[in-house]
This record gives C-alpha cells, sequence and structure tokens, in this order.
C-alpha cells in the first residue's frame, strides 16, 4: 500500500510539472502566432489568467448533469493519457502507471474525452450542438484510424504492447528511434499527429473562427476553467505520447521538453502556413493519404 501511495504522490507531481509546461506551452504558441499574423499577442502567462479568472465565476444556468460531467470526462481523459506512460524514461518519479499492454489503454483515454465532450455538447440546448458533435467525431475518428495503424505497425515490429518496452527497444542512440527502424508507421502517426492536436487546419470543428458559437461559448466558469487546465495537459501528454512511439522518449526533463517542443513547432508552423480545412475535406485527407501509409506500415511489420 505504502507504495502506491508514493507512486500515487510521484504521479500528482507528474502531473504538476506537464500541466505548468502545457499551460506554458499554449501562450508560447499564441504569441508564436500572433507574431506571424503581424501582431504583438497576450503574454506567455496568459493562460494562468484566464484559468484564475474562470474559476472565479459563477453561473446559474443549469442544462443537466451530463452537460457539466462533459468537462470533468474531458480532463480525465487528458489525465489519464498522462497517468499510464513514461513522462522520463528510468525516472523513479515520472515513469507513472505504466504497464504490460498500455498502449491500448492510451488509444481508450485520446477518444475519452472528446466522446464526454459530445455528451455534454447535446445537452447544452444549442441549436448547433449536433453539428458540433458530428463534426469533432468525425474528424478525431478519422485521425485516429492511421495512428491505430501506426500502433499496431509498432506493436507487431516490437513484438509489445507497453510503452516502457517500446522506449526501452529506442535506447542507445538515434539509430535506434522508430523514426528511423519504422519510418513508414512514424511518418503514418505523425500524420494522424496533425489532426490529433486539433490545432489549424484541423480545428474548424472547434469554431474558433465563429464568435457566438464553440465550447468556449457553451461552457462558462469553473467548467470553462476545467476545459482550458485539460487543453494544456491533453497537448503535452499527446506531445510525450508521440515522443515516446517514435521518437526514442527521453532520459531527463531537458530532453522531454526539447523533444516535445519540436513535436509542436511542426503542427504550429502548419497551421500558420495552411489554411483550415472544411471537415470534409479533412475527413477525405485524412481516409487517403494517411490511411494508405498505415496500411503500408502493418503490412511490412507484419511481413518482417
Amino acid at each position: 500500500m505504502m507504495e502506491v501511495l508514493k507512486q500515487a504522490g510521484y504521479s500528482l507531481a507528474t502531473l504538476m510539472v506537464v500541466m505548468n509546461y502545457g499551460l506554458l506551452l499554449v501562450g508560447l504558441v499564441t504569441i508564436i502566432v500572433a507574431r506571424v499574423h503581424g501582431r504583438i499577442g497576450p503574454p506567455i502567462w496568459q493562460p494562468y489568467i484566464n484559468i484564475l479568472k474562470t474559476l472565479s465565476m459563477r453561473t446559474a444556468l443549469s442544462h443537466g448533469i451530463m452537460f457539466y460531467l462533459g468537462p470533468v470526462f474531458r480532463i480525465v481523459g487528458g489525465i489519464g493519457l498522462l497517468f499510464f506512460m513514461p513522462v522520463v524514461y528510468g525516472s523513479s518519479w515520472m515513469q507513472n502507471f505504466s504497464f504490460a499492454g498500455d498502449v491500448i489503454l492510451v488509444v481508450y483515454f485520446v477518444f475519452f474525452g472528446m466522446l464526454g465532450m459530445a455528451l455534454g455538447a447535446a445537452e447544452s440546448g444549442h441549436p448547433y450542438s449536433a453539428i458540433g458533435i458530428m463534426r469533432g467525431l468525425a474528424q478525431n475518428t478519422a485521425a485516429e484510424l492511421p495512428f491505430a495503424l501506426a500502433l499496431m505497425a509498432l506493436a507487431a515490429q516490437h513484438q509489445t504492447l507497453s510503452i516502457t518496452d517500446i522506449v526501452a527497444a529506442q535506447q542507445g542512440g538515434i539509430a535506434h528511434w522508430n523514426m528511423i527502424t519504422n519510418p513508414v508507421a512514424t511518418l503514418a502517426g505523425m500524420l494522424a499527429f496533425f489532426g490529433m492536436m486539433m490545432h489549424s487546419p484541423f480545428d474548424v470543428h472547434l469554431a474558433p473562427q465563429e464568435i457566438p458559437i464553440g465550447p468556449p461559448t457553451e461552457f462558462h466558469s469553473s467548467y470553462l476553467a476545467l476545459m482550458q487546465t485539460n487543453r494544456s495537459i491533453f497537448h503535452a501528454a499527446k506531445l510525450i505520447l508521440f515522443m515516446n512511439l517514435f521518437f526514442g522518449g527521453a532520459t531527463s526533463i531537458f530532453v522531454m521538453v526539447v523533444k516535445t517542443f519540436a513535436l509542436l513547432m511542426v503542427v504550429v508552423f502548419a497551421g500558420v502556413v495552411f489554411p483550415r480545412y472544411r471537415v470534409e475535406q479533412s475527413i477525405r485527407w485524412f481516409i487517403r493519404i494517411p490511411l494508405a501509409v498505415g496500411i503500408l506500415a502493418v503490412v511490412i511489420s507484419a511481413w518482417k
């Protein structure tokens, strides 16, 4: 029991580190995008101000229990994704609760938050909620298909469903990274990565360009604070997941920051260069090139 409590304490400490790192990333990305657009942008600590402001607000609106559980499900998905994979390989306190077969579990956690938000939005009473649910679930499903195929290819390559074992197999230098040993699976995963991060050009279902609709206008006060907090946790957790799967993991916090920041900049670069896709355009794109690459990765790994 003491060992479990100790590991839980380490995991909570890891959560605080990753959450603050994610908040700083969100603030930094906002500044970078603003500078590309020729604006100054808000300060890097603006996400902290937003969370404190929304936490101080109260609401008298009532839409039903499922509406308020939506942000809760969303943040559970982000925390669950983080807690069941190693953040720093070999660390005594950032290994979390990773176990054999955790690859399958993290796939569920990635989709769990989106499903919770769909259930919450369905009870909001907003006339366009059904459209938003359809957009979000359709695009996320299309993006996760090549990601799931890339995971299958890695599992066949390393004969394991453990993220820790996959990271362990990549130790010893860049030549051992899956980016080098399985470039086709890495390509499929990275193409899916653009959609899973939900940055432009794959963010139209979040309605960032439409002021009167979207989750930030439907959810408010502490529920919006939960969504803002989860945004930082989910972003950082997904970056760590892809770093572990394809780019050798991290053996220190410094290496983790460098690798995840580089991954995020790939997404940010694509977001400021390419215009937004309509939902049907993004789905069509995911089920063509990324899905074909994912199938090819599985075939190659199975053939070997």
